[in-house]
């Protein structure tokens, strides 16, 4: 359809990446869609590639960190890996990674010690604010030529299969 097409990923200016056309890349019959889904992800993989070459970062460091910054009351591994879509093995050392490069504080939850929540030091500001710098280019490029009218449509539609997909995966988890 036109919406897989012209519509094959969720990009906000806040780096809140969500790769629905990745998730359902099997699906698609035609080869275009899927090498239309491996670009997106491979742009966003340069994009943040190029914050990770010079904060010396891994990918899921710079995720972590964009995620942090974007999800505010969102901070803890856990959020990260429900809400990103890492993966805890990856989720867990890269946060110990930026702790110990001062990058990440921690803090234990009052009522609930396996709890620990996760924040941004003054040393991650710099590179918050680079990947959001980036982000938003990157969105520019993105969305250029399309109506602001068309990029809500996108937004919303995209609201809708996330919205459908939970609770499709959901429904089945009950079976």
């Amino acid at each position: 359809s036109m919406i897989r097409h012209k519509y094959s990923i969720i990009v906000s200016a806040r780096v809140s990446f969500i790769f629905i056309n990745s998730f359902f890349a099997n699906f698609f019959r035609s080869s275009s869609d899927i090498n239309s889904s491996k670009l997106t992800s491979n742009s966003i993989a340069i994009m943040l590639k190029e914050i990770c070459e010079v904060y010396h970062l891994t990918l899921s460091e710079a995720a972590i960190i964009s995620f942090l910054h974007n999800n505010p009351g969102k901070d803890t591994a856990a959020d990260i890996v429900e809400l990103r879509g890492l993966k805890k093995s990856n989720v867990s050392p890269a946060v110990e990674t930026l702790y110990q490069k001062n990058l990440l504080d921690r803090r234990q939850d009052k009522e609930d010690r396996r709890k620990i929540h996760l924040s941004l030091t003054r040393h991650a500001r710099p590179i918050a604010e680079d990947v959001e710098r980036i982000s938003k280019e990157f969105h520019k490029e993105v969305f250029s030529g399309l109506t602001q009218e068309e990029i809500d449509a996108f937004y919303r539609i995209n609201r809708k299969v996330r919205e459908n997909t939970r609770t499709a995966m959901e429904r089945r988890e009950l079976k």
